[in-house]
């Protein structure tokens, strides 16, 4: 196969650019690295697409695998055609050629490699060949008929021999394909209720809906009820159409015999193919749910992890609870832990007034400007507790109820216990709440991202998969916005391009050793660390406080050259940088940015990249988005009426909506038709995590806490 061809037909690219994409991956080149500082070879693909074509090239080199482990197989056979191996080379997916193979396959025990191996294979071929009418089949038979074989009649030598042309009709690799692809445009998957008993599933107790119109989060919702044995689920098929199609391969109309063939096709179908297909189909649908499952996640992590900071605050967490109390921790606007404590301003011991002068203290003391509150259990309670002591307070404190989803996994995990080894594990959770507040990323990394709990279905998906697709999302995230060399968590640094676990916690090691890095290029004496990795880390590090301002841009150390080069072709020096280098840009433009470019040796992506970053040097685009909705108040489910309008947060986008934080506890549901005024395919189309929104009640069901929300403009009275 001409992969770079494949590749290049399928992406709408040039060959050239495949070519150099394929050849920077293999070169042990980072997805990160090469979107970034490699873009002229790539004519600037960002780094989705980039990713999507590494994953697809190991696809196609992992067929192209395959296909040549089959050619050997039926090759060492002696079985190998020109127009099998034509075939193979023509085939597009492990499907194809995994049906070419079939009947060259080794086989378990069947009833057809039984018969066989009773010497009926002649019999067979004269019946596929349809030349001799039943009865001179039967006299055929006869000199087939054996006690000692288990053949003791003709009529058992002819069922035998129907059994072989069976699992040859079966084995057919364009007759599968036929019946599998229109199974996927004609097919009803249909569930039944399995046993007398409501349950969540209850919409899918007499349900069907064709194949190719059912959306994915209904096929991991029936395979869910399936596995839990709520739900039989079965796909329909029109078996008439489907054996015309084996008989128009196999029958010959007219001619001896045609009706024992086409028993035998209807055998095949009913016994070997359709069981098979269904089979096939089914894992195809769930297949596909889960990816695009794991796109939904995918994307709903990349926007939570981007949220902007709350940037200069020291933070009060709260990690709310009913018994064990309420754990506090106040970190400074570093992140350092400053205090640490717990109230009980909930049931059972509801000390309201002794937790209000302890948390009032703490606000005064530390002179906190932000509270965290988890979401967790009581967390509605805490936040009645916090909005009626803020009404108290005479000084400007707001509060936001931060998601606390993942942060019992981190406050048990070993790198908690390193980090805060004194600390009980609740009060660590605190911490990590107030963190999250302050810097997202930097906080949600140290978490398994399937414990983030911001898409569908997770724990139904492909571990091996969804890891993949999450990890790789919080290295693009990492590497977009970089990090502090100087600050940075080892969790952190290990997510940084050409920089593993081992090594980052070698930089830490060094760093705790020798004192803050001074330069970048003094990564080079980290243990571990050698010239390949440094070509891909060092433009994602940061050093704030640097002798060179460059070590605080994006700026990779192989352009310094070019990026002073540009400096000095504009008149300004890396004095002028560190005091804002805005006018840099409109200097190069009067210069020529071309005969710049070329002056400095570097490409148009490059210069417009080094440009940017000698005018906002050390800039993080996390500040470019807007500010998380920070409250003072809080509202009671009770309290909304249909038509209410509310501001709300973004917390979740998934296949049929997306769930807003109104202010109550109970985050509200806009429906896919309610997003917007439009008609949209995804929710995503209109809303991403952690957006600001206006929203307008629609209806309440206080007792299943249910609210449903609108985002459509309101019609005008008529």
């Amino acid at each position: 196969m001409d992969i770079t061809g494949t590749l290049t037909a399928e992406f709408s690219l040039r060959r050239g650019q495949v070519e150099n994409v394929v050849k920077l991956i293999d070169d042990g080149n980072t997805i990160p690295f090469i979107a970034r500082y490699r873009k002229e070879m790539t004519d600037s693909l960002d780094d989705q697409v980039l990713r999507e074509l590494s994953e697809r090239l190991e696809y196609l080199r992992g067929l192209d695998k395959r296909r040549a482990e089959v050619v050997k197989s039926i090759g060492e056979q002696e079985k190998l055609t020109p127009e099998i191996a034509a075939m193979l080379e023509s085939a597009k997916t492990m499907t194809e050629i995994d049906d070419i193979y079939r009947p060259f396959r080794p086989k378990r025990r069947t009833r057809a490699t039984i018969a066989r191996e009773r010497g009926l294979e002649p019999l067979a071929a004269a019946l596929l060949a349809q030349e001799t009418d039943e009865a001179g089949i039967l006299v055929l038979a006869q000199q087939y008929v054996s006690e000692e074989k288990g053949l003791p009649t003709a009529q058992d030598a002819v069922a035998g021999a129907l059994d072989i042309v069976a699992e040859g009709i079966s084995d057919n690799a364009a007759l599968r394909k036929s019946i599998r692809e229109c199974a996927l445009r004609e097919g009803v998957l249909e569930s039944k209720k399995a046993k007398d008993e409501d349950s969540v599933y209850a919409m899918y107790y007499e349900y069907s809906e064709p194949v190719a119109k059912i959306p994915g989060h209904r096929i991991l919702a029936v395979d869910r009820g399936e596995r839990e044995e709520f739900l039989k689920v079965s796909l329909l098929l029109d078996e008439e159409k489907m054996l015309r199609l084996a008989a128009a391969l196999f029958v010959t109309p007219r001619r001896r015999c045609a009706q024992l063939v086409r028993d035998a096709a209807k055998d095949a179908y009913e016994r070997l193919i359709f069981p098979s297909i269904e089979r096939e189909v089914r894992n195809e649908l769930t297949d596909r749910a889960q990816e695009q499952a794991i796109r939904v996640f995918a994307m709903n992590l990349k926007q939570l992890l981007l949220q902007p900071p709350v940037r200069g605050h020291a933070v009060l967490g709260l990690d709310p609870a009913y018994r064990t109390g309420c754990k506090v921790a106040v970190v400074d606007a570093t992140g350092k832990v400053l205090d640490k404590t717990v109230i009980y301003p909930t049931p059972p011991q509801s000390k309201i007034e002794e937790a209000k002068r302890t948390v009032g203290r703490l606000i005064e003391q530390y002179g906190v400007e932000v509270i965290a509150i988890g979401n967790g259990t009581a967390s509605k309670e805490t936040e009645i507790f916090t909005a009626g002591l803020l009404r108290e307070l005479g000084r400007s404190v707001s509060y936001m109820v931060v998601s606390e989803a993942g942060a019992s996994v981190y406050s048990a995990s070993k790198l908690a216990a390193q980090e805060f080894p004194d600390y009980d594990v609740s009060l660590r959770s605190a911490v990590s709440i107030a963190r999250r507040l302050q810097d997202p990323l930097a906080e949600l990394v140290k978490i398994d991202p399937k414990a983030i709990g911001v898409g569908q279905y997770q724990h139904d998906l492909k571990p091996a998969l969804l890891d993949e697709a999450l990890g790789g999302v919080v290295e693009d995230c990492v590497n977009s916005v970089g990090v502090d060399l100087n600050t940075a968590s080892h969790p952190l640094l290990s997510h940084i391009s050409g920089i593993n676990g081992a090594v980052a916690k070698s930089i830490v090691g060094y760093r705790e050793e020798n004192g803050g890095f001074k330069s970048r290029r003094e990564l080079l004496k980290v243990p571990k660390l050698g010239p390949k990795a440094f070509e891909q880390c060092a433009g994602f590090m940061r050093i704030p406080e640097g002798k060179n301002v460059l070590d605080n841009t994006s700026v990779h150390p192989e352009s310094y050259a070019a990026a002073e080069k540009l400096l000095a072709l504009s008149g300004h020096t890396p004095r002028d940088v560190r005091n804002g280098g805005a006018a840099l840009q409109d200097h190069l433009r009067a210069y020529g940015e071309e005969r710049a470019a070329k002056e400095a040796g570097i490409g148009l992506p490059t210069l417009h990249d080094i440009v940017r970053e000698l005018a906002k040097p050390g800039r993080d685009p996390r500040d470019e988005l807007p500010k998380p909705l920070l409250r003072t108040d809080i509202l009671d489910i009770a309290d909304l009426k249909p038509g209410m309008e509310l501001t709300g947060t973004v917390r979740n986008v998934i296949d049929f909506g997306a769930f807003v934080d109104i202010g109550v506890h109970q985050d509200g549901l806009v429906h896919i038709s309610q997003l917007c005024d439009r008609y949209i395919r995804h929710p995503s189309e209109a809303v991403k995590v952690g957006e600001i929104v206006k929203v307008r009640v629609l209806s309440v069901d206080t007792a299943k806490k249910r609210i449903s929300l609108t985002m459509r403009q309101e019609k005008p009275a008529q």
